[in-house]
């Protein structure tokens, strides 16, 4: 699990020679950065900024990153999407940014969800029961 904000260079280099997968937690990185982190092995984890009415960057990245390489996020307490903004941050929030996931690929709120909780399963390695 990678949080980075403007290091980006930095942090490829330091994962270049990485074996196995993990996570951009936020990812921050724009559309042109996409290919590398995915290329790296790593799933992209969007939050609450995916909501702001300027994150066009990151809408752009919602659209592009493969269905079966997206997380959705909290970054509980910060990072508050619309229309909570400004607020302590919530896990029950989340659904705002599988909503506008969902929204900006065309697809429903519940395949978003159905899909990005089975990459958490898959990645992660939880078993059900």
């Amino acid at each position: 699990m990678i949080h980075c904000r403007d290091a980006f260079d930095d942090m490829l280099a330091v994962l270049r020679g990485w074996k196995g997968a993990g996570v951009v937690h936020s990812y921050s990185g724009g559309p042109g950065r996409l290919d590398e982190v995915l290329a790296l092995g790593f799933s992209i984890g969007l939050s609450g900024p995916v909501t702001f009415p300027k994150s066009e960057r990151l809408r752009a990245v919602a659209a592009a990153v493969p269905l079966e390489r997206l997380l959705v996020e909290t970054d509980c307490p910060y990072l508050t999407p619309q229309p909570h903004r400004g607020q302590r941050n919530e896990p029950a929030y989340v659904r705002y940014v599988v909503e506008e996931i969902a929204r900006v690929r065309g697809l429903s709120a519940e395949e978003v969800a159905q899909v990005t909780a089975e990459n958490t399963r898959r990645l992660f390695g939880i078993r059900d029961g």
